[in-house]
């Protein structure tokens, strides 16, 4: 699969940042794992495989595609 570089408010050029799967359109978030017991006690129907990240919410305001 193919990825294509959407965006990042990244100043040094680590995390956070946007990936789209040119093929399907999903998108891919690279950013810091979430760690807080509190936050992550809170998600709901977590499966075995997934993560969360953090992301700053400029990030999507600036590049999540609008379609």
């Amino acid at each position: 699969m193919t990825l294509r570089f959407i965006g990042t408010t990244s100043e040094n050029g680590d995390c956070p940042t946007l990936y789209e799967v040119v093929e399907t359109g999903e998108i891919l978030v690279q950013g810091d794992v979430e760690t807080d017991p509190g936050h992550l006690a809170q998600l709901r129907d977590v499966k075995a495989g997934e993560t969360f990240v953090r992301i700053p919410r400029e990030l999507l305001v600036r590049f999540a595609p609008k379609e």
